[in-house]
């Protein structure tokens, strides 16, 4: 089995006529597998647990990697879900008001078109967004929406 975890940042907007009490950060993947989908392609800053790591462990470096920002000090626990692939992905949140547009990913090879033997240097992630939690219930992975849940219980 499969194990990823993965820091989900929220922030408290200024903006009270919404009605939401915080936004979300999501991040879309990098690579031409999802450049033609938007909802239910989205998100966590996430990657899979090393041999002898632990999952909070992993959580923060995979969030270094795929965001190049700082771990916000106090996470706290999200509790995991499954994926339908059957891969359980660990989540923490963590209150940052970073800018989105100051992403700077790691990068992976990938032989695209697939079996022409041409190598292509990707981004681990594309881009990242703030959202609404609403919003953000479109835009995310459905395996990942529980953590929806439980973060708004945090945030209150």
């Amino acid at each position: 089995m499969k194990v990823s975890a993965g820091i989900l940042l929220f922030r408290r907007p200024a903006r009270i006529d919404v009605g939401a009490s915080h936004d979300v950060l999501l991040v879309f993947p990098g690579g031409p597998y999802w450049s033609r989908r938007d909802a239910g392609a989205w998100t966590l800053p996430k990657g899979q647990v090393e041999p002898g790591e632990g999952l909070l462990e992993a959580a923060r470096r995979e969030f270094q990697e795929e965001t190049g920002w700082a771990v916000p000090d106090g996470l706290q626990e999200l509790g995991s879900v499954r994926m339908k692939s059957g891969k359980v992905v660990h989540a923490w949140a963590g209150e940052s008001d970073v800018d989105a547009s100051s992403l700077v990913s790691n990068t992976f090879d990938l032989e695209w078109p697939r079996h022409s033997g041409r190598i292509q240097t990707v981004p681990e992630v594309d881009r990242a967004e703030w959202f609404a939690p609403s919003m953000a219930r479109i835009k995310l992975n459905t395996s990942l929406v529980p953590l929806l849940d439980r973060l708004a219980g945090l945030v209150g």
